[in-house]
């Protein structure tokens, strides 16, 4: 098991890495905790055995995650997305994947396929119980049915970040053609059942004046929390990617030049905006050199160092053919694609016209447009 900077690598499902985060241990531990008194209340005869049984409770609700992550991941791989990893988390698990090029209906199908697994595990627990006499067996199918079941429910909420969230961005996308609505709707969606859920976490002592439970206080506002958090997200997601799709490219664009990587600094001319990219022996682009790179050669050495010492090499896919009236969202899209924080700009016979650097956005992620 190989550990990693948030947890551990735990395996893989059709080539995806699989990770086991260090938030998981804490929810383990509370699953135990809340757990354990259940079970030993339910079978005293088990003593501090109880907690053990917890614990494999945790294990399989693990499992249960990792199903519902796993099926969002090959999902998203047969629609064409980039699946970078899976996690399991304090808040569950989460599938990180590119949905840049994608469709409503690809986009639909990766949402629904998570509820749907948990669905399928609840359906097998539910088959188990009516086999099962008693026990420690009947009690851990009882609780895995049960939590799949609450977990494939809560998930088809039409809110953000919840799977349901991602269906309703999908139908409106569908119905307007706009992606970035879709989210926006979502996301107001995920703050309304934020509300909805407080309110009715507070309704005893709003209606009747009686103090609320306080383990149902305190689930709602821990789930209130984490969504509000996803939806807040969301809606700021979608407003700059409205304001993205509103600016094109031309408007952002930086100049460029192009120069052999063997050319010395001290032939070329260095302003603040421009850009150089260097070229490859195919005669097309394969790296950057920003003027800020220059500036930390003392200008002493110019005449003795190649551009290439100060060049940064950029991965595949980095510079593409696109037109100055595209919308810059597309711009988004490559740098989502590629993780290029660099993208370079060719006219249709393949020479670069210009570039965009992630410096080009503001703090909010809309771009800062060029005169």
């Amino acid at each position: 098991m190989a550990a990693t900077v948030g947890g551990w690598r735990i395996g893989s499902v059709s080539g995806v890495p699989v990770y086991l985060g260090r938030s998981w241990v804490l929810i383990a531990l509370v699953m135990v905790a809340l757990f354990g008194p259940s079970v030993q209340r339910s079978l005293p005869e088990l003593g501090a055995l109880a907690y053990l049984v917890a614990g494999s409770y945790a294990l399989l609700l693990l499992v249960s995650v990792l199903a519902h992550e796993a099926a969002h991941a090959l999902v998203a791989q047969r629609v064409g997305y980039r699946v970078h990893r899976i996690v399991a988390d304090f808040w569950g698990g989460h599938t990180a994947h590119d949905g840049a090029g994608g469709t409503p209906g690809g986009s639909a199908a990766v949402a629904v396929v998570g509820p749907l697994a948990n669905a399928v595990l609840a359906v097998l627990g539910w088959g188990l119980l009516q086999v099962l006499d008693g026990g420690v067996a009947l009690l851990l199918a009882l609780a895995f049915t049960w939590a799949n079941a609450v977990v494939a429910v809560f998930n088809l909420v039409p809110a953000l970040p919840l799977d349901g969230g991602f269906l309703l961005e999908a139908l409106v996308w569908r119905l307007t053609g706009d992606r970035h609505l879709g989210t926006l709707v979502a996301g107001w969606a995920g703050r309304g059942v934020v509300v909805i859920g407080v309110l009715w976490a507070f309704s005893p002592l709003l209606l009747e004046g009686e103090r609320p439970g306080l383990f149902r206080v305190l689930w709602v506002l821990l789930l209130a929390g984490f969504i509000w958090q996803g939806a807040s997200a969301a809606v700021g997601a979608g407003r700059r990617g409205m304001a993205a799709a509103r600016v094109r490219v031309g408007q952002v664009a930086r100049r460029v030049g192009v120069v052999r990587p063997d050319v010395l600094l001290s032939q070329l001319a260095w302003d603040e905006g421009g850009l150089w990219l260097t070229q490859d022996r195919d005669g097309g682009v394969d790296g950057i050199v920003h003027p800020s790179s220059v500036r930390r050669v003392p200008q002493e050495a110019w005449a003795s160092t190649p551009v290439s010492a100060v060049a940064v090499r950029l991965p595949e896919g980095w510079a593409v053919p696109m037109d100055p009236g595209a919308p810059f969202e597309d711009v988004l899209a490559v740098m989502g694609r590629t993780g290029s924080a660099v993208i370079g700009l060719l006219q249709e016979d393949g020479r670069p016209w210009g570039a965009v650097l992630a410096g080009d956005l503001d703090r909010t992620g809309a771009p800062r447009p060029r005169s």
